[in-house]
């Protein structure tokens, strides 16, 4: 039975809670100690490994410590990855997440001038280090940023999927370049994330790709015909399906990724108003949250996660 949850209780964002390899290496990084990080990432699965690296190199300011680290040691691919993270995170705070209209020329040459940076590390990368995940997933990511086209995202999803057919890092990647904001179309979106989740095993976060597909034609759309695309019976009838498949199957573990992928079923159930589904998902995240999809909401995340919390928590008819 899981445990009861206060749902007036304050929430936190803070995904290393959930996984505290990441904290400990964003902490050994911090510390100047690539020694200790390795030893961390290097004991996690592919993705955990991914995640990982991704979240170390968010550190503000540790850009110079992961250059020196790789010029070191240009082999170690791990430092690459955590280097070219660190540098297309950079990229993305200048150009930030609005639309491309609302983004100065300024902006996007800048932005662009760092993600070739990253481009230019993992470049070297790939070619001393072909079958590291963590790196192709980074190059799915300056592919987007640089506009280099579908076809040549597909061939870097297709490295990572030729080493981890289940990839989550790099299939979030992906899905976010088939959104039409990417030159994508729902017409290659929504057939991904369903194919994706059937190729994984029952129980597997890959389920959570689905409800991601619909958050973000959800969130295309202009408001009122959003909520009744959430609420027609086609995309009520998937979500369910996919939550029953993965977060809500009996064999859903608390792997790498399991947070954002409760979290994101948790966000369009409650939308729609399904409380039954949403108490589920809301109790399995006990005192875990994650800010996505959260933010997709105008105002404070933190905010609507709690008052959904406390609505699909309540009681009541649904």
């Amino acid at each position: 039975m899981l445990p009861a949850v206060n749902a007036q209780a304050s929430v936190t964002f803070n995904e290393t809670t959930a996984y505290p390899p990441y904290a400990a290496a964003r902490e050994r990084v911090a510390a100047r100690d690539w020694g200790g990080a390795r030893q961390v990432v290097d004991g996690l699965p592919p993705a955990g490994r991914t995640y990982a690296l991704r979240f170390a190199g968010e550190l503000d300011g540790c850009e110079d410590f992961l250059r020196e680290v790789v010029d070191r040691d240009p082999a170690d691919s791990a430092a690459a990855a955590a280097l070219a993270y660190r540098l297309i995170d950079i990229g993305w705070e200048i150009r930030t997440g609005h639309r491309a209209e609302h983004v100065s020329s300024k902006q996007f040459a800048s932005f662009r001038e760092w993600l070739c940076r990253a481009e230019a590390v993992l470049i070297d990368a790939v070619a001393r280090s072909p079958r590291d995940p963590a790196l192709w997933t980074a190059r799915l990511m300056t592919a987007r940023g640089l506009e280099l086209g579908l076809a040549e995202v597909r061939r870097r999803y297709d490295k990572v999927a030729a080493l981890d057919p289940h990839h989550l890092p790099a299939q979030w990647q992906l899905l976010q370049s088939l959104c039409p904001k990417w030159s994508g179309s729902w017409e290659l979106l929504h057939p991904f994330a369903r194919e994706a989740m059937l190729a994984a095993p029952p129980g597997s976060v890959q389920g959570s790709l689905v409800a991601e597909a619909h958050i973000e034609h959800w969130f295309d759309l202009p408001q009122g015909s959003d909520t009744a695309y959430l609420n027609s019976p086609a995309v009520r009838q998937e979500l369910r399906e996919a939550a029953e498949r993965s977060v809500l199957h009996p064999d859903f573990g608390r792997v790498h990724g399991w947070v954002v992928a409760v979290s994101a079923f948790a966000f369009v159930f409650s939308l729609t108003g399904d409380r039954r589904h949403a108490a589920r998902l809301f109790t399995l995240l006990g005192d875990f949250a994650a800010e996505h999809p959260w933010h997709y909401l105008p105002g404070d995340p933190a905010e609507h996660f709690e008052r959904h919390r406390r609505r699909m928590l309540g009681g009541g008819a649904q």
